[in-house]
C-alpha cells in the first residue's frame, strides 16, 4: 500500500467536504485488524488510550489494515513526543490526539509528528521507511501526516477558534463522553445545553473550514446517515468489540 497517496486521499476529501469514514478498533490481534483492513473503510484507528495495544504489536496490526488498502491510524494514548515518535515509527499514518485543550498544545503534537524541517520529530530508520529501504520517500510522508484533535473538554471548546488555526491540522474529533462530563453532564447528550454546545463546535469548525467529526459507536447507517446531514465529515464508524458482541449474542430459541 502506498501511505503516502491514502494520507493524501484522506487530507483532500476533508478539504473538499467530502465525508472520510473510518473505523475503530481495540481488540489487539492481527487478524481483527485483517478483518477491518477488507472492510472498506479509509481508515482505521488503533486505540491506544483505552484498548490495551501495546507498541509492540503496533507493526503487525498496522500490517494487516493494509493489505485490504486501509490507512493505519493511531489514537495516542496521550499526546507526547514519545508516543507520537513510537506510533508513527511503526506506520501510521496519521495520529488522533486526545483531550486537546489550547492551539500550543496542539502545536506541540504537530512538531513531534514530523520530522525537520517541519517539526523535531527524530529521524531514523523504522517499520514506517521499512528500515531505511524507502527511507527518501519516508521523508516526504513525515512532513505532514494525518493531525486530528479531539475536543473533549468544554475549554477545549472556549478555545476552538485558537486550535482551528493551528497550520496542518486536518480535522476535529468530538469526543461526547469526556466533553458532557466536563459540563457536568456526563452522557446527557440530548441535554439542550450540550447540544447547543456540539453545534457550536459545528458552527466554528465550518466557518474555519476545517472538518469536524465524532464516533458513531453502535453501527447503525441510519445515524451514520443523520451525522453526514448535521455536517460531520470525519466520522469513526463503531468498534471491533462493539461490532462483535452486537452480532454474537446468543439467539432465542423456543421449545418447539
Amino acid at each position: 500500500m502506498n501511505r503516502l497517496d491514502k494520507i493524501c486521499a484522506v487530507r483532500q476529501a476533508l478539504k473538499d467536504g467530502r465525508p472520510s469514514i473510518g473505523s475503530w478498533m481495540q481488540i489487539p490481534h492481527a487478524s481483527v485488524a485483517e478483518i477491518l483492513g477488507q472492510a472498506g473503510y479509509d481508515w482505521v484507528a488503533v486505540d491506544l488510550e483505552h484498548g490495551a495495544i501495546s507498541v509492540a504489536q503496533l507493526p503487525d496490526l498496522f500490517r494487516a489494515l493494509e493489505l485490504g488498502e486501509t490507512l493505519p491510524m493511531a489514537r495516542l494514548a496521550q499526546g507526547n513526543s514519545k508516543d507520537c515518535k513510537q506510533a508513527l515509527d511503526a506506520g501510521a499514518g496519521g495520529v488522533i490526539v486526545p483531550m486537546v485543550e489550547s492551539a500550543a498544545q496542539l502545536e506541540q503534537v504537530r512538531d513531534a509528528c514530523r520530522w525537520p524541517p517541519g517539526g523535531i520529530r527524530g529521524v531514523g530508520f523504522s517499520r514506517a521507511n521499512l528500515f531505511g529501504k524507502h527511507f527518501d520517500r519516508y521523508a516526504e510522508e513525515a512532513q505532514a501526516p494525518l493531525l486530528v484533535a479531539m475536543i473533549e473538554h468544554i475549554r477545549a471548546v472556549d478555545h476552538l477558534t485558537e486550535i482551528l488555526q493551528v497550520s496542518g491540522l486536518d480535522a476535529i474529533m468530538i469526543g461526547p463522553y469526556d466533553l458532557s462530563a466536563s459540563m457536568g453532564l456526563t452522557a446527557q447528550f440530548q441535554h439542550p445545553h450540550f447540544e447547543a454546545t456540539m453545534r457550536r463546535i459545528r458552527t466554528i469548525a465550518h466557518e474555519h473550514r476545517i472538518s469536524s467529526g465524532l464516533h458513531v459507536v453502535l453501527p447503525d447507517p441510519a445515524v451514520l446517515k443523520t451525522r453526514l446531514a448535521e455536517g460531520y465529515r470525519f466520522i469513526a464508524y463503531s468498534i471491533d468489540a462493539v461490532f462483535l458482541h452486537r452480532s454474537s449474542a446468543a439467539p432465542a430459541v423456543s421449545d418447539q
